[in-house]
Parts: structure tokens; sequence; C-alpha cells
């Protein structure tokens, strides 16, 4: 599956420290896995170990979040299409607050 990231979503990473960076990179195994099953089966969802939801207000944007606490760890993404087959757009990345402008 091949993704792609917005230049918001670059500057929200330049921003993170390097354990954020850390946990989110050890997500993405399961987070590609499950969208390679989802982009073959779009009844499928994703696992709930992963949160993913619709962002409220953002019609076509989803929501990952992998902690409420100390850091408080969000990413925004959307489906696309990258080179005529379905991918995903990372939008933000951060603290709760990125879901006001996802």
């Amino acid at each position: 599956m091949k993704f792609e990231v917005t230049a918001s979503f670059r500057g929200d990473w330049d921003r993170l420290s390097e354990t954020e960076r850390r946990v989110f990179r050890d997500l993405l195994p399961a987070f590609n896995e499950a969208c390679v099953r989802i982009a073959a089966n779009p009844g499928m969802t994703f696992p709930s170990s992963l949160r993913v939801k619709d962002v409220q207000g953002a019609p076509g944007i989803l929501e990952m979040t992998w902690s409420f606490s100390g850091p408080d760890g969000r990413a925004t993404f959307e489906w696309v299409t990258i080179q005529g087959s379905r991918g995903g757009r990372w939008r933000r990345i951060g603290g709760h607050a990125i879901v006001r402008k996802p």
C-alpha cells in the first residue's frame, strides 16, 4: 500500500519528539497490514487496537489514536488514489489539537 504525506504532516512531524516518532513508526506495520486488507475488501474494518474512527465534522478524514495520556498521540489520514491504486494520505500528526484542522 502506498502512502503520501501533506506539508502539514511534515511540519507536525518535525515538532514531534523522537519518542513520539518511534511510537508512531512502531504502529505502521499493523496499520499498513490493516489498510491492505481494507483495500482488498472495503467491508473490513480497522482492528480496535489501532483506534481508527471518523473525524467528526470532517467527511472522509479518519483519525488513529495511539495514546490518550502522555504524550497524546494522534494522526489523521484519508483514502486517496495513488498511481491508480487505493492508498493513504497522512494529513496531520500530534496531539488532540490536530483534529481542529485535520
